[in-house]
């Protein structure tokens, strides 16, 4: 079903309320009501940010890859399916408000280990940019996993080699904003 309707068949109410939001009256006579009511979506804009959160969730998963013998020293770092993308897709979010966007972010990589933070890595999103907000993202282990046992109990007798260990990530993590550039002074927002 397909709804059209033009302002000649609207009651009066609703055209005076159209010339008071700008409209001018000589343009009303053509004006098909659900043009502006249901805006067309841009598919542009749509294929944009997707492409842009594809690309941030390879950023964070490259970030992963180099910290993982260099900083965690472990030879493989298993990532919950989708972790990346939903990261990136609330980065994006709190970006959207930002001058700059993402353009704007740098993005401060760590993992929480038994309640202590590392630094991993530090991600600035476009150099010739002044940024003007910061993210620190925080991966979590996950503790409940066979490996992280395995690891406590053959620490020491035959896993010696601290890149023979498998970092398993919790699907959880913390995501924390904080606005360089405010009137009011530091902004921190938690996600």
């Amino acid at each position: 079903m397909v709804a059209t309707s033009s302002l000649s068949s609207k009651n009066s109410s609703s055209v005076s309320e159209l010339i008071d939001r700008g409209f001018p009256p000589g343009s009303l006579s053509d004006f098909d009501y659900w043009d502006y009511v249901v805006p067309e979506p841009n598919l542009n804009e749509v294929v944009f940010e997707e492409t842009t959160c594809q690309s941030l969730a390879k950023m964070l998963e490259n970030s992963l890859s180099k910290s993982k013998q260099t900083k965690l020293g472990c030879s493989k770092v298993l990532v919950p399916e989708k972790l990346t993308k939903r990261i990136a897709q609330d980065v994006l979010r709190l970006s959207s408000s930002e001058p700059c966007g993402l353009r704007g972010c740098i993005i401060h990589v760590n993992l929480e280990i038994e309640n202590v933070c590392k630094k991993l890595d530090k991600i600035v999103c476009d150099a010739s940019v002044v940024p003007t907000f910061e993210l620190t993202l925080v991966f979590k282990q996950d503790n409940c996993s066979w490996s992280s046992f395995r690891d406590f109990f053959f620490s020491k007798a035959r896993f010696t080699s601290g890149f023979r260990r498998t970092l398993i990530l919790s699907p959880g993590f913390r995501l924390v904003k904080r606005k360089l550039y405010s009137l009011i002074g530091t902004v921190i927002e938690e996600c």
